[in-house]
């Protein structure tokens, strides 16, 4: 339940909600106070009208961005690759017969199969429940590479971590290429750290110019989709770093 709420929470806080709620209640305003309501409904269209432009949400990507594509003609120093989970999972697809992963967890799963193959290295996925057997399935089915862990507890990304700390601690494996979204990766790897494991980062979807001319500056769907996950991620690594910050000065004192 308290997993629920959160993510319920989560959803109305980032756009498009949080704009549509703050459009509804301009609306409403304007009823009583017509220049304020007025106001709230402009911003909240504009909003909107921004986040949903390709040139907009490219900037706001590259600001999420912290690390280069790997480069997998060196040597990788690493013992195991772990994949986190995120992006949405069907649980029957019928063009499968059996799960599926959406958009962004299927790039997370080709890329991570991709240097699976170039390195050899064994394969940990890390998920909530059904998420991480869909992660499995995947792998086996459609790129075929064997997963030698699953890790199915993980509901977000300080258990991706630990969890895969506890497993692969077990194994006596410290050092991991870990693959998940490009705008994911800088808070993903602090919390691997925190926990004690050594990361290869290896961004998946890195960023890269798409459309072009005129088009950069037409909202679509597509765009307002992306900017939404680099702003989520952008939080993600505020709060993330104001609670470490919290932490240490209660530590000091």
């Amino acid at each position: 339940m308290i997993f629920e709420l959160r993510i319920l929470f989560r959803t109305l806080i980032l756009p498009p909600a949080c704009l549509l709620i703050l459009g509804f209640i301009g609306l409403v305003l304007a009823r009583r106070y017509r220049r304020l309501g007025i106001t709230l409904a402009a911003l909240a269209l504009a909003g909107l009208w921004l986040l949903a432009t390709p040139v907009i949400a490219d900037a706001l990507e590259r600001m999420a961005d912290h690390y280069r594509a790997l480069d997998l003609s060196r040597p990788i120093a690493a013992q195991a690759i772990v994949i986190l989970g995120g992006g949405g999972y069907r649980r029957n697809a019928p063009e499968y017969g059996g799960p599926a992963p959406e958009f962004e967890l299927y790039d997370r799963l080709a890329y991570g199969a991709y240097v699976a193959r170039h390195t050899g290295l064994p394969v940990l996925v890390t998920g909530d429940g059904a998420e991480a057997v869909t992660m499995r399935v995947s792998l086996s089915r459609d790129f075929g590479v064997q997963t030698q862990w699953t890790d199915e507890a993980a509901k977000d990304t300080y258990d991706n971590a630990h969890d895969s700390a506890r497993i692969l601690g077990a194994a006596g494996i410290t050092h991991v290429v870990l693959v998940t979204s490009d705008t994911h990766l800088w808070r993903a790897a602090h919390e691997f750290q925190m926990a004690g494991m050594s990361i290869v980062p290896a961004p998946a979807d890195v960023w890269a110019p798409q459309e072009v001319g005129a088009m950069r500056f037409v909202p679509t769907a597509t765009g307002l989709e992306r900017s939404t996950n680099a702003v989520y991620q952008l939080v993600g690594e505020g709060v993330r770093d104001l609670l470490v910050a919290t932490h240490l000065r209660r530590a000091i004192r």
